[in-house]
């Protein structure tokens, strides 16, 4: 039986004295230019697949049927490589991220990331963003968790903070702590501005 992209993804993540590279693509031409290069895995971009599909920033305008549709694509085009989709905020409350969850395994996506914006959200290196209530963002990780399980599918679930600029350091460990206890596999601090603070988490 043929193993699937999220449990090739473990096998790459659990290797501790190894750095996985996954370039960030957005359409099928950019996915290419990076299996032809043969990396092992790939990250698909919310904000290079919003300017990529509709020309505009990452603003939170890109819907979760435009991110699917994508991210299966790229999936497809090697399905023995893994591939990352970024999924926002889920798109929506908690039926939302129950629903994101559940296509993005259904389109073979290896593992999906949730940030702890408000819905109205902006891309992850721009300045002046917001963050959402953390009760709120925990809900989003219970419910993408629960997804999973009740999925009979499996997602590599990646939490993410983007409040290291606004809160520093210690709120956001403490908030990707909290998350990850939630049953979600990889904790991802936005915005890390060292090699010492990469060191640091």
């Amino acid at each position: 039986m043929a193993t699937s992209s999220a449990s090739k993804l473990r096998q790459l993540l659990a290797d501790e004295k190894k750095i996985t590279v996954c370039p960030g693509e957005y359409d099928g031409l950019t996915a290419r230019i990076a299996l032809n290069a043969e990396f092992e895995a790939l990250y698909m971009t919310g904000a290079g697949t919003t300017a990529s599909r509709l020309g505009q920033p990452d603003l939170g305008i890109i819907t979760l049927n435009e991110m699917r549709e994508t991210a299966e694509m790229i999936a497809c085009l090697d399905p023995s490589t893994p591939v990352i989709a970024g999924a926002d905020t889920g798109f929506g409350g908690s039926l939302m991220v129950y629903r994101t969850t559940t296509e993005y395994i259904r389109a073979g996506v290896a593992s999906l990331h949730l940030e702890d914006q408000p819905t109205s959200k902006r891309c992850g290196h721009l300045r002046n963003k917001q963050l959402g209530g953390k009760n709120e963002y925990l809900s989003r990780i219970k419910e993408a968790a629960n997804a999973r399980k009740l999925s009979g599918g499996d997602i590599v679930l990646i939490v993410r903070t983007d409040s290291l600029a606004t809160l520093g350091y210690d709120e956001a460990i403490s908030r990707l702590k909290e998350a990850i206890m939630l049953g979600p596999d990889v904790a991802f601090l936005e915005g890390i501005t060292s090699k010492d603070q990469a060191k640091q988490i």
